[in-house]
């Protein structure tokens, strides 16, 4: 996406030691170009709006926490047989190297996209753990972007919030352009972290009409940060063209989805990667 010019700025002030505050930075952080989030007051990326309170995460919640019995491994520090190139389906090209797996280029290789599981999921709980680059480079979404991607269209974003301003619908744990997190639970760069997603699909009825919207809940490091929220519609585009969640849902799609990383060239690590299907209540048992 090629987001437009910002014009949304935050005016930030500092106290220098023996001199009165006055005026030190203006930085842009969003947008007051972009449509309304339908049921708020804010802009799509409208940097004006309130920014998550910080909360300090524990130093381990899940992280390294082993598959239960039903879960299907989809990355376990080896290969990446379980993904494919999210452009063609061609093999994934991310690099593997000592039990993690990185969008980095690879000489000889052409450019390097996001990665897609080759096996659709319904309703799902995903564990993932990520780590952003230890060395910061870049800034807003320049610095350690990438994001949990479920079907090409409903986005959890990835992101080094960790003191690294943003517009609050674009930071960590973000539903891209639609809900900031409840905080921001973000541990500093290089530091491994975990996301617990659960997501239920969107349902529609015989006649094609929305029944239930997508939802989902994230908890980033121990920490709440998503709790059973509705997806608008699609995350994506905000570049010249009206937003996709403000058309809601474009069209019925099956329940079982493919989970991508999306690919940012931010060099974000990932592993333990493993995926449990919700089923239903009531269900017969093995």
């Amino acid at each position: 996406m090629r987001p437009p010019t910002p014009t949304s700025v935050l005016r930030l002030g500092c106290l220098l030691i023996g001199a009165p505050a006055f005026l030190a930075a203006q930085e842009h952080l969003g947008y007051e170009d972009t449509p309304i989030i339908p049921g708020t007051a804010w802009h799509v990326h409208d940097g004006e709006r309130p920014q998550p309170r910080i909360v300090t995460p524990a130093a381990t919640f899940s992280l390294l926490a082993p598959p239960p019995s039903d879960a299907i491994v989809l990355f376990d520090g080896h290969d990446l047989s379980q993904w494919v190139s999210a452009d063609d389906g061609s093999a994934a090209q991310w690099k593997v190297a000592d039990g993690v797996v990185e969008e980095t280029p690879i000489p000889g290789q052409p450019k390097i996209g996001s990665i897609s599981t080759k096996e659709r999921f319904p309703d799902f709980q995903l564990h993932l753990e990520f780590a952003e680059p230890a060395m910061v480079s870049g800034k807003g979404q320049d610095r350690g972007n990438s994001g949990v991607m479920i079907n090409g269209m409903y986005e959890v974003q990835i992101l080094d919030s960790y003191r690294n301003p943003t517009y609050p619908d674009g930071q960590a744990g973000a539903l891209y352009g639609q809900t900031p997190p409840l905080v921001n639970a973000c541990k500093p760069p290089g530091e491994w972290q975990s996301y617990d997603i659960i997501f239920e699909s969107p349902r529609w009825d015989s006649a094609g009409v929305l029944v239930k919207k997508a939802t989902v809940t994230v908890i980033q490091n121990g920490v709440v940060i998503q709790n059973h929220r509705e997806f608008f519609g699609h995350t994506d585009g905000i570049g010249g063209v009206p937003h996709k969640a403000l058309g809601a849902y474009t069209a019925p799609h099956s329940p079982e989805v493919v989970i991508e990383l999306q690919a940012h060239k931010n060099r974000v690590r990932f592993r333990n990667i493993w995926l449990r299907k919700l089923g239903d209540y009531d269900q017969p048992g093995n």
